[in-house]
């Protein structure tokens, strides 16, 4: 599937400019489609985004393992965290209930000083959102905030060189390289924070208000709600960016997202859809290409130009 997802990506930008266009030449593009438009590169890349952010947290071997490494190095997230949410989405680890659990978050308390109860699920019920912090004290807020800076100084390190490499070496390139690096790492900082908050949301601020806060609506919330929520914000934070990268990103996750949801190989009986597919695509790009070169942005598209010329 990895090496069809180009193709299939431009494939389905293309009929959707094409019949925008057709729409507005036939005075026909009304507010709703226009609202539409402008909406449809967030939707699909919140949507890529959280279904990606689920399998990660859940079923991290649904994802190329770069690619987990990398997300697990932005999010910076102690892994016990991680095991004990997946304990309690799994049925493990019960509210109440002694299962042999305790000792997992246990051993986190003794590394970050706090009262060893707070790791017992039958005696802290739920395990307090201090512990999702990590560190950074009992505030929501503040730990949104707090995880907004570390994220954004992350972020501006590595964009910050490869816009400058991108860019004309004067000063005017310089101000583009530096405001599209800030753009860029505000958005990825954003990503992250609003996952972070989404699950604080869910377990303190507005879950329990709306959930209940017996023993298993508090299951419900920490069984996948609270992850859930997270998924759902964070992929907004693309609103961040603008429209024509906001493009490019919805179209770089959705094939990655597919990949969560369909078999990463297929069986040779059933081989002949993704040949059918790549050959499809290839010929709307390639189509794409000689018609109006311009609609196919990047190396890539510069690269098919200097193939296909006469």
């Amino acid at each position: 599937m990895t090496r069809n997802a180009p193709s299939k990506k431009r494939c389905v930008s293309e009929v959707w400019i094409r019949r925008g266009e057709r729409r507005v030449a036939a005075s026909k593009w009304t507010l709703t489609e226009s609202l539409v438009s402008k909406l449809v590169d967030p939707t699909i890349f919140a949507t890529s985004s959280a279904l990606i952010m689920w399998a990660w947290f859940y079923y991290p071997s649904q994802l190329p393992k770069a690619y987990t490494k990398w997300i697990s190095s932005a999010a910076a997230v102690d892994s016990r965290l991680i095991e004990a949410l997946r304990r309690c989405h799994n049925g493990e680890l019960r509210y109440g209930e002694e299962t042999g659990q305790a000792p997992l978050l246990q051993s986190m308390c003794a590394d970050y000083k706090w009262p060893p109860a707070w790791g017992d699920p039958v005696k802290s019920i739920p395990f307090p959102c201090e512990i999702v912090h990590m560190g950074c004290g009992s505030s929501c807020e503040y730990h949104a905030l707090s995880r907004f800076y570390r994220s954004f100084k992350w972020s501006i390190i590595t964009y910050l060189p490869l816009n400058l490499l991108a860019r004309k070496k004067n000063l005017k390139g310089f101000k583009i390289a530096l405001l599209s690096a800030i753009r860029s790492s505000s958005f990825l900082a954003a990503f992250i924070t609003l996952f972070y908050y989404g699950v604080c949301l869910a377990r303190t601020r507005l879950g329990p208000h709306i959930v209940g806060k017996d023993i298993k609506s508090r299951q419900i919330i920490d069984q996948g709600l609270c992850v859930g929520t997270g998924c759902f914000l964070c992929g907004w934070s693309v609103l961040i960016e603008k429209a024509a990268r906001r493009k490019e990103l919805a179209l770089f996750v959705a094939p990655r997202a597919m990949a969560t949801l369909l078999p990463r190989r297929y069986s040779l009986d059933k081989q002949w859809r993704e040949t059918f597919v790549f050959a499809f695509s290839t010929a709307v790009v390639f189509t794409c290409v000689k018609e109006n070169r311009g609609r196919v942005r990047g190396m890539f598209g510069k690269l098919l130009g200097a193939v296909l010329e006469p």
